[in-house]
């Protein structure tokens, strides 16, 4: 398998097999949920210190810190001439955010890369894109047909009605969306940078800190395997794992946000179950064409 990297903020990710850890706990208060993009920018450049010219699929722990697929992504993008972007998510994470960028925002900024052909987000069962919180997702990058949302069991009939059905692909099953994704990139491959969130599974399958979707490990596997143009770059987060803000208003903000409580007595098993899933996770990924070949810089 191909050597995974652990950016480890928070002390989530099990000991997987040849990794490369990082160490960055200076980086969580700063980073986690959200960050200015002065702070994204100094962070970003460190990585170029950091990560090897040529890794695996790299580890951001709890899905507070999905954003930092953002900076990973335009590092590829220094090197491929065009390539999409695949998230696994159970949300779209293009929701507005007036103070830099968060952890559910950061997918309209990688569909602004001018080498990024597409981002389409898979397996959205949360109500951020149902019709009361339609105002709060960014609308341009689905009109401009920069973004897709493939959904399940969520009613989006309102974005046929706002011209958007295009870019609002609703199923009534993940089986169902599965088999319509395969078929799609069976008929036209693309090379792939994908990011998966855990939080897209069922809570059996992994408990994270943020509401959960649907998916099976099953549905990923196939997701992953019809990624037939290959892979130029992965990263996987969703870990589960507890935190106290030092900031008075990031802790407003994670209320607003109605993040589940953290069990700490559950925790330890709650990562072992973690644990068990990224394995699976990582060896599906190293099965994928280019799997080995993920430029770093």
């Amino acid at each position: 398998m191909t050597r995974p990297v652990v950016l480890d903020m928070d002390h989530s990710v099990g000991p997987l097999a040849g990794r490369l850890v990082v160490p960055l706990e200076h980086w969580q208060e700063t980073l986690r949920f959200g960050c200015s993009l002065a702070a994204l920018r100094r962070f970003s450049q460190g990585l170029d210190e950091v990560l090897p010219s040529t890794c695996g699929t790299v580890m951001l722990g709890s899905g507070d810190f999905h954003h930092l697929s953002w900076p990973l992504i335009a590092r590829v993008a220094r090197t491929q001439r065009r390539f999409q972007v695949v998230v696994l998510d159970n949300h779209p994470d293009n929701m507005r955010y007036a103070f830099g960028v968060h952890c559910g925002s950061w997918v309209r900024r990688v569909a602004l890369l001018p080498q990024v052909s597409h981002v389409h987000v898979l397996g959205i069962s949360s109500t951020d894109i149902d019709r009361r919180h339609a105002w709060a997702n960014y609308l341009s990058p689905l009109r401009q047909g920069r973004v897709s949302y493939w959904s399940v069991g969520v009613d989006v009939g309102w974005a046929q009605r706002a011209g958007l059905a295009h870019a609002m692909r609703g199923f009534d099953s993940a089986d169902d969306l599965v088999a319509t994704f395969g078929e799609q990139q069976r008929t036209a491959p693309q090379p792939t940078y994908l990011s998966i969130d855990k939080d897209v599974f069922a809570q059996d399958v992994a408990r994270t800190n943020w509401d959960q979707g649907s998916l099976r490990l099953q549905h990923a596997v196939e997701l992953i395997g019809s990624l037939r143009g290959g892979l130029v770059g992965s990263d996987i987060t969703g870990e589960i794992s507890a935190y106290r803000y030092r900031s008075w208003w990031k802790r407003r903000l994670s209320a607003m946000d109605a993040q589940p409580t953290i069990d700490e007595r559950e925790l330890a098993r709650w990562q072992g179950q973690q644990h068990v899933l990224n394995e699976h996770l990582l060896a599906a990924i190293d099965r994928c064409p280019g799997a080995s070949q993920k430029p770093g810089r």
